[in-house]
């Protein structure tokens, strides 16, 4: 069986009638994969995909390969991967959707993709693996809002239980949605990026994040923690169909001595419950990995997702000019492995 594949630039009709057919999260949303290509001075774009009734999308950033006259693709930031109102189980349908994939990247002269998976949205990973390959960095955590408040307390890690009241008898005040102070809190997230050694992308400007509350409205928070007028700490956070999770987030050195962050996290579950969401998806470790930022977000919950990235080299010839890997061996590393390190499609991005 064959179908209708293209690239769809973010205007296009087909984009929006993917979005409406399929579940899909904020990451999908073409405003958002605009601004996050603007970062990096890419093309925004998805590959799109139908049979009959049945949709598959893929956000995608374009970006020339310097000194070739090669392009290659990567998820926008976040958890993007590929939506589709078919089962999993229609293993035949998301094959040949991966293989028109491939061709059609072909044809836009694109040579590897780098793709995040949702670790919420259903994919067949076998069916993945069959056109790239799966790895597996570590796991997610997330909330569910459907327990009873005191159910969520309960399973609360006794440490961020203490640092909450701890908080909570510091009188620190949580501020939802004064955009006005958002100037005071992005010079805590820089400098929270500096101690970490982050790559340069991390260090969103604010005209960024003016243009995503611009561009997302209601669909995007800050949340910020308030100490006798100053800012301690803060989170950006998505709110959509149903689920909120952190984009961005950080404390000062006083605010985490306060436990602001465990306070944020707290207040934030009880704020998005009251609004009729059903999870809160606090992300993973750094990397992707079950390092310590992971251990701090499974003190709220033990329910776990997996993450994975998808890596696909669409042209092997250029491919192998360009990296030297001759077998593709290298796709479980740095990937692709001709981008420098640092840069906005490399594997420090998981």
């Amino acid at each position: 069986m064959s179908g209708e594949a293209c690239l769809v630039v973010p205007e296009a009709a087909e984009w929006a009638w993917a979005l409406r057919e399929a579940g899909h999260d904020v990451y999908h949303l073409p405003e958002y994969v605009v601004l996050e290509a603007r970062l990096s001075g890419g093309v925004a774009v998805a590959f799109w995909y139908r049979e009959d009734s049945r949709i598959f999308l893929l956000p995608l950033i374009l970006q020339a390969i310097p000194d070739s006259s090669w392009s290659d693709a990567a998820s926008p930031y976040g958890y993007p991967g590929p939506v589709s109102n078919a089962d999993p189980a229609d293993t035949g349908f998301w094959l040949r959707a991966c293989q028109a994939m491939i061709r059609t990247l072909v044809q836009r002269g694109v040579v590897t993709a780098f793709v995040r998976l949702h670790p919420l949205l259903p994919a067949p990973l076998p069916v993945l693996g069959e056109v790239g390959v799966i790895i597996r960095h570590g796991e997610t955590v997330s909330v569910d809002l459907t327990l009873s408040t005191e159910e969520m307390w309960r399973q609360t890690r006794r440490g961020h239980r203490r640092g909450i009241g701890q908080a909570r008898k510091a009188n620190i005040d949580v501020v939802i949605d004064d955009w006005k102070r958002l100037d005071e809190w992005l010079p805590i997230y820089h400098d929270n990026m500096r101690r970490l050694g982050a790559a340069p992308y991390y260090f969103f400007p604010a005209e960024h994040l003016a243009a995503l509350h611009d561009a997302l409205g209601e669909r995007i928070h800050l949340v910020l923690a308030i100490n006798d007028g100053t800012v301690l700490g803060g989170y950006v956070f998505f709110e959509y169909r149903g689920t909120i999770q952190m984009h961005l987030g950080s404390s000062s050195g006083e605010g985490m001595s306060l436990h602001v962050d465990k306070l944020l996290d707290d207040e934030m579950r009880g704020w998005a419950k009251s609004r009729g969401n059903s999870v809160y998806h606090l992300g993973g470790g750094r990397g992707g990995t079950n390092d310590a930022l992971f251990w701090y977000k499974s003190g709220f919950s033990k329910r776990t997702h997996p993450f994975h990235t998808w890596r696909v080299i669409v042209n092997s010839g250029a491919y192998r000019e360009l990296s030297g890997d001759g077998e593709g061996s290298n796709v479980g590393s740095y990937f692709p492995p001709y981008r420098n390190v640092g840069h906005v499609h490399g594997s420090d991005r998981v």
